[in-house]
């Protein structure tokens, strides 16, 4: 879904949004510059599709937003069960914004799990709505309830709304000849509904999208239709809900633009399209399904018209090998994974090394080690991105800093590949991959030229004058070799693992080439081309906040946090883990404290101490969520004031 925010006065004043104001009439609308809504249930509820519709229709409406899903690794958790619980927590607002929030100001819970599992964070004052119909014995001793919340006084401090979701949405869709489990699944629908009401979202997307995904089953798109104008009817006509809500659109936030809200896995499958695209050369993806990496084989699977290949392989080593073979061949070569897969394709890796050919490895991180927590965040590859493979295996690392920001990732992965010839880790995570935010369209003209040379014919003369190509004969400035197509007339070489001959290729066991063919792998990485990092510093201040990947977001809202109530403290964010940016180790002279927050147990800061002999502060969290903004201030705060 796309949007033009050029105009938003046009979008606040359309037709769509003028005819769902009706409920004003009758009753009291209060404007807010932000909210923060959770969406919990078990995970066969529809939250995940609940919460995607209406972070559609909000990304439509114009706010600036940012989500945040949270699922079970299980394909259908016990029903019911606190482990069960599936979330989808969505902060829109009227301005710019950077996370999914800290605290919900609305949850709605679709039974006694998914109110136990987050009451926790709900702060006091915060709506609840829930669904009574699920409240029974049975299903409250499951999760531990003694007596009912709903009766005990244990809410007293929350705005409470019970309402029976269930048998309203089963009395809605009566006349639709649905057995009584058939027309219950339709309760999500009918809580869209209603908080589609409460704060004014437009209502036509979610018909069409409905009409779209059951158009072979037109019974159930009516149904579910019919259980969304059931929702949004009720909130206009109950007395238990007396005011609705109006978030104005983030006109400011926005530069002018065509804009769609994307999630960091889909904007890193249209950043490789481009790449593609940018580069002229065919795409293809080797990989093997694993969670949180697989939506991105889904995805590229669709466009074959944009000349994409897409190889769903037996296991992890196979959809690596395949990669690599079409990296030889002449494609823009992919292979997805998360970290289990990387430790499966790490030979794979050192052969791409020593190959010296363009390969992308994408590693969606999750929580580890082993399989560990497959539905959860984290940023505990950085190590193994860096050094997990045997031998010196050097290979540049690059991480995208926001759902959107994964498209302009995918594009500078590419170019360090296709320019230096070598394999390139990009590291994204969970909370990317799932998570969205609207993104600006670029235009064509916009996006770097990626086009590559292929070589032509012999590249070197021999003493006797003779004409040869040499495979490792190198680029004086980026030290990458030739990039020869096999079948090429003249062009014939020999690639494997064993270590090569400086410029011929042969086989080679001399002590003093391997040692001249280490060093010069490593002189390529280390003098790749990367902008110098920024410094967010108005202040001049003492403390430095460095971060990479997904943990911008919070960082940058604590930071203006601290700001806004008279903190000094600057801030950097790297993108480009290996090699760091020329400038950074000046950067990081200039101030009296660093200090490193990571998803991890302080990766980037063993990086940073050991290059550049800095005694920085490591602020660690591995729990399987992003930072909270409040818990990044907080911890900052105290580090100026120490």
């Amino acid at each position: 879904m796309t949007s033009q925010v050029s105009s938003p006065a046009e979008q606040a004043d359309g037709a769509v949004v003028g005819e769902q104001r009706k409920a004003a009439d009758v009753k009291d609308v209060r404007r807010l510059d932000r909210v923060i809504i959770r969406f919990a249930g078990d995970s066969g509820d529809g939250m995940q599709l609940t919460g995607d519709r209406f972070t559609s229709e909000t990304a439509s409406f114009g706010n600036d937003l940012s989500t945040l899903p949270n699922f079970p690794a299980e394909i259908r958790a016990p029903a019911g069960t606190l482990p069960g619980v599936s979330s989808f927590q969505l902060h829109f607002a009227d301005h710019d914004i950077l996370t999914p929030g800290d605290a919900p100001n609305v949850l709605v819970a679709m039974n006694p799990a998914a109110l136990k599992a987050n009451i926790g964070d709900l702060p006091r004052g915060a709506e609840i709505i829930v669904n009574t119909d699920e409240f029974t014995r049975r299903a409250m001793q499951k999760v531990g309830y003694e007596t009912n919340p709903l009766e005990d006084g244990s809410l007293d401090g929350y705005q409470l709304h019970p309402v029976p979701l269930t048998t309203l949405t089963v009395e809605a869709l009566k006349d639709f000849h649905l057995t009584r489990k058939e027309a219950e699944r339709s309760k999500n629908m009918f809580a869209l509904g209603l908080l589609s009401w409460m704060y004014h979202r437009p209502t036509e997307g979610t018909e069409k999208f409905l009409k779209s995904k059951f158009a072979k089953k037109p019974d159930i798109a009516a149904a579910n239709i019919a259980a969304f104008r059931a929702g949004w009817n009720f909130g206009e006509t109950t007395e238990d809900f007396a005011v609705s809500y109006e978030v104005a659109p983030a006109a400011k936030a926005f530069p002018v633009g065509t804009y769609r809200n994307i999630s960091g896995n889909l904007a890193l499958a249209y950043g490789l399209i481009a790449a593609s695209k940018q580069a002229d050369l065919p795409l293809f993806l080797g990989s093997y399904p694993i969670t949180p990496a697989s939506d991105i084989l889904h995805e590229l699977s669709k466009h074959k018209n944009f000349g994409v290949r897409t190889f769903q392989a037996e296991d992890e080593i196979a959809g690596i090998g395949a990669a690599l073979g079409a990296a030889f061949g002449g494609s823009l070569a992919v292979t997805t994974t998360s970290g289990p897969g990387v430790a499966l394709k790490s030979e794979t890796i050192g052969l791409a090394v020593s190959l010296e050919l363009p390969l992308l490895i994408v590693d969606i991180q999750r929580g580890g080690p082993s399989t560990g927590l497959p539905t959860k965040t984290e940023q505990a590859d950085l190590l193994q991105a860096m050094f997990g493979r045997n031998g010196e295996a050097p290979v540049p690392v690059v991480a995208p800093r926001t759902p959107a920001d994964c498209f302009d990732a995918a594009l500078e992965a590419a170019r360090i590949a296709l320019t230096y010839r070598t394999p390139v880790f990009l590291l994204s995570d969970g909370y990317l991959a799932n998570g969205s935010e609207p993104w600006r369209i670029p235009e064509l003209d916009e996006l770097p030229d990626l086009t590559v040379q292929f070589a032509q014919g012999p590249n070197h003369t021999l003493d006797d004058g003779t004409e040869t190509f040499w495979p490792y004969k190198r680029d004086p400035q980026t030290l990458a070799r030739p990039w020869a197509i096999p079948g090429t007339p003249g062009l014939e070489h020999r690639i494997g693992g064993i270590e090569k001959q400086d410029g011929t290729g042969n086989i080679s066991y001399d002590p003093a080439n391997h040692d001249l063919m280490v060093r010069t792998r490593q002189a390529k990485v280390d003098g790749i081309d990367v902008p110098d990092i920024e410094v967010d510093d108005p202040a001049d201040a003492k403390l430095l906040v460095l971060g990479w990947g997904s943990t911008y977001g919070p960082i940058t809202a604590a930071v203006r946090r601290l700001r806004k109530d008279g903190g000094r403290i600057a801030q950097a964010h790297l993108r480009h883990v290996n090699p760091f940016p020329r400038n950074l180790g000046a950067v990081l002279a200039r101030y009296d404290k660093v200090v490193i927050p990571e998803m991890n147990l302080g990766q980037l800061a063993t990086l940073i101490r050991a290059k550049y002999l800095v005694d920085a502060h490591s602020y660690n969290q591995v729990n399987g969520m992003p930072f909270k903004a409040e818990q990044l201030a907080t911890a900052l705060k105290e580090a100026i004031d120490d």
